[in-house]
């Protein structure tokens, strides 16, 4: 150790020393990154990184020794023999590439230290070997001891700095590794210089292919330093760029393990690249080896294990071909109870991508929302759409010689129940019509809800007539019987029409509406019923439609009049209002019956308009009668939706002058049977103006008694089918003495309609009716009339 002290400090030049520590310094910095550089690739990228830190390490050990050898002053004059030197040279570079690659190939701690060990050897074999080249007039010696003690620095320190470079890349480890790296040169140089033995001798001499050591050092370490920083540099652009890669594979890693789709990448031959968590636990893959194996490999582990059921070899020569060929593929499987969608996209240069979507949600909801499109929400029957698309079906694939019939069903007041016991009861109603309907027909045949309280049934399958009209008197009856609901006890009707194929249509849209033709025939017959379509029902139904169009443009034209029909006081004989009745005065048709028009009106809303009109032109007429003259207009429960219905009545009044007590204003119980509150409320806005109000045709609708204490009616109107039949039937009789003396009570006038005779009207005034109205006294006549009919108290109409 002495020696060694005293060779450094004596026999050494301590600028040379430094720099030569300089080199080695920035030797170990290079050969350290450019090992974290090679560690970091795979295949030959590794194979060019190893062999650049190889060439880089080699020469800085190599400059070290010789910038080193020139600061040794050893007293005589020295030269280098440069076949040898340069032969110290390659032993250097290729032992620490031997090195180097076992330990970057490796992660074992056991290879590393070897690979470590290694290196260190390579700087001990540099060393005697440029030692080795050194000539001189003096016999060189060895102390074997110190010689051993050099090469152990050398390999200890080597190992070390080769293990902790190669626990992480990082500033901390990459320092650490430096130092350790530039120790095993630093003390194996100096250690085995201390171990030189100089005996002089004159003889020998120096070769002619010799170097001044002077020269040789600064050549090497011009050339070292040049390769040394070209490769620092190099190492540092490149931990730079692997530095903007590493982030952009985090953010890569990041996303693909945040996708919610699986995804796979394959090379040309189906090896497996890339995939994501996704996909490992989407195919239940997670416990399987899968990067670089072939997907039919794979394919065959689960087949083998009964997780893969068909073919894998075919399967996977599909996929190759598809790739090869570049088409983009996309296919549904099921794997473990989920349907996953899978596309796969071929990539440029070979290869492709799959990405593997779990769409067994989305497939129920596409489910869910195709049923929610042919079927009724209510009481899911098929809708108008699917029942469309089954009446198609049924029609193309019938047989010569069946027939196929169209039932289109409507139930018979059902809004009267709705508006009665709310829409709950009305809603639970219609799912049990749907049950009844549903439990009556065929496995062949269709019932669907079309809308509301509408219904229909196609029936395939039968040859016969006879058929069409069994399920229609079973649909009728079965619908017909009580329903118990709520503690409701329900009986309503339906009415059906019926079309078949291929006599009555050929085609979905004309079966159905020659169906619905049949329909308003069953309805206009009573309903309750069924009817068969006849050829001449479309006829009516075109005649109804120009009787609509006539109608809306006759309200435009004032075509619509109105006469007047007298209503009298029984016991002072004389009259005390007249009722407003609307007639249609046709440029074509002459006058035409309100039993023809009215309905119409009502069904089509154009009620509403005529009811202004009327409303307007009885105000203005009654107004030039005397003051003690009222008069009297129906209104009709379709009036009641109008929300602008009490406006109209309060312009009609101002605009006539007329006073709001000489106005009566005449209601069926059926108008309080929808939406009994808001009707009762606009009625008392009516009443609190001033105007009358009557109920008429009491005692053929519900009759109950609740109306009258729920409202306080100024009269009660006696339906012409009690008085028509005083005289000849004790029930009328008792009804008409009924109804007189309950409005008596409650102090509410009374009058009856359709009084025929002095006998019908001698009973009503016995009974104490308030008032008569009929023909009796007049027809209804125009308002031009009305001063003669105020004149003639009794005069009898003509017709």
């Amino acid at each position: 150790m002495y020696q060694v002290l005293y060779c450094l400090t004596d026999e050494h030049d301590w600028g040379l020393v430094a720099l030569g520590g300089a080199v080695c310094l920035l030797a170990s910095a290079a050969a350290i990154s450019l090992f974290h550089r090679a560690r970091a690739t795979h295949g030959s990228a590794r194979l060019v990184w190893l062999a650049l830190d190889a060439i880089v390490s080699g020469c800085g050990i190599w400059a070290t020794h010789f910038i080193a050898m020139l600061a040794y002053g050893p007293g005589a004059g020295a030269a280098y023999n440069v076949p040898v030197t340069v032969l110290s040279l390659i032993f250097a570079i290729s032992v620490t590439f031997v090195g180097l690659s076992i330990a970057v190939s490796s992660t074992r701690t056991l290879w590393v230290l070897l690979g470590g060990a290694i290196v260190g050897g390579g700087v001990a074999a540099m060393h005697y070997t440029g030692m080795a080249a050194l000539e001189m007039p003096a016999r060189i010696g060895w102390a074997s001891g110190t010689v051993a003690a050099s090469i152990l620095f050398g390999i200890v320190f080597g190992a070390a700095a080769i293990h902790v470079a190669a626990r992480r890349d990082d500033l901390p480890h990459a320092v650490n590794a430096t130092g350790l790296l530039t120790l095993a040169i630093v003390s194996h140089h100096f250690t085995a210089m201390g171990a030189v033995e100089l005996t002089p001798d004159p003889t020998l001499a120096i070769s002619g292919l010799s170097i001044a050591p002077a020269t040789l050092s600064l050549l090497t370490a011009s050339a070292a330093a040049a390769i040394i920083a070209i490769a620092l540099v190099a190492a540092i652009l490149d931990r730079r760029a692997k530095g903007e890669l590493g982030r952009q594979q985090v953010v890569l890693d990041t996303a693909l393990e945040n996708m919610s789709q699986g995804l796979c990448m394959f090379d040309r031959d189906g090896k497996i690249l890339l995939f994501n968590e996704r996909y490992a636990a989407m195919l239940r893959r997670t416990n399987m080896q899968l990067s670089g194996r072939l997907l039919l490999d794979v394919l065959r582990e689960e087949q083998a294990r009964g997780l893969w059921q068909g073919d894998p070899d075919q399967f996977f020569a599909q996929l190759v071909a598809d790739a090869r060929d570049s088409r983009t593929t996309t296919m549904i499987v099921s794997r473990f109870g989920r349907s996953i969608r899978v596309v796969n996209q071929p990539m440029q240069g070979g290869g492709w991508v799959a990405t593997f979507e779990d769409i067994t949600e989305w497939l129920a909801a596409q489910e869910k929302i195709s049923h929610m499109a042919r079927h009724d929400a209510l009481t899911n029957l098929p809708n108008r759409v699917l029942f469309h698309e089954q009446l198609e079906q049924g029609l193309r694939h019938a047989r010569p010689g069946d027939q196929l019939a169209v039932l289109c069903l409507d139930l018979d007041h059902f809004k009267d129940i709705n508006d009665s016991l709310g829409h709950p009861i009305g809603d639970a109603l219609l799912k049990e019509v749907g049950r009844r309907l549903a439990a009556c027909v065929g496995e062949k045949d269709t019932v669907a809800r079309l809308g509301g309280d509408e219904f229909a049934v196609v029936q395939l399958g039968k040859e016969e007539e006879a058929a069409a009209t069994a399920l229609a008197g079973r649909l009728v009856e079965v619908i017909s019987a009580p329903y118990q609901i709520a503690d409701h006890q329900i009986i309503i009707g339906v009415s059906i029409g019926i079309s078949l194929s291929p006599q009555d249509g050929s085609n979905p849209d004309e079966l159905l509406k020659n169906a619905d033709l049949a329909l308003y025939r069953a309805k206009a017959d009573g309903r309750g019923t069924y009817r068969f379509f006849e050829t001449g029902m479309d006829a009516r139904a075109q005649a109804r439609r120009l009787l609509e169009m006539d109608m809306r443009a006759a309200l435009g034209r004032r075509e619509f009049e109105l006469h007047y029909q007298p209503i009298r006081d029984v016991a002072r004989d004389r009259v005390v209002a007249f009722e407003a009745l609307s007639r249609w005065n046709h440029p074509q048709r002459g006058l035409i019956s309100p039993a023809a028009f009215i309905p119409l009106a009502e069904e089509t809303g154009l009620i509403v308009q005529l009811g202004e009109q009327v409303l307007r032109n009885a105000c203005t007429d009654a107004v030039t009668w005397p003051e003690e003259i009222g008069v009297a207009v129906n209104l009709s429960p379709v009036q009641f939706k109008n929300p602008n219905l009490v406006a109209s009545v309060t312009e009609a009044l101002a605009a006539s002058g007329l006073a709001a007590d000489r106005l009566e204003l005449e209601i069926t119980e059926s108008v309080l049977l929808q939406n009994s509150e808001a009707t009762l409320a606009i009625l008392h806005e009516l009443r609190a103006q001033g105007v009358r109000i009557s109920l008429d045709d009491f005692g053929t609708g519900y009759s109950s008694l609740s109306y009258l204490r729920s409202f306080p009616f100024d009269k009660i109107k006696i339906d012409r089918s009690f008085v028509s039949e005083l005289s000849t039937r004790e029930d009328s009789m008792a009804i008409v003495r009924a109804v007189t003396g309950l409005g008596r009570s409650l102090g509410i006038a009374t009058t009856a309609e359709g009084v025929e005779n002095d006998a019908q009207l001698e009973l009503l005034r016995r009974e104490g009716c308030t008032q008569a109205q009929g023909y009796l006294f007049s027809a209804p006549r125009p308002a031009s009339e009305v001063a003669m009919m105020l004149a003639k108290p009794r005069l009898r109409a003509s017709a």
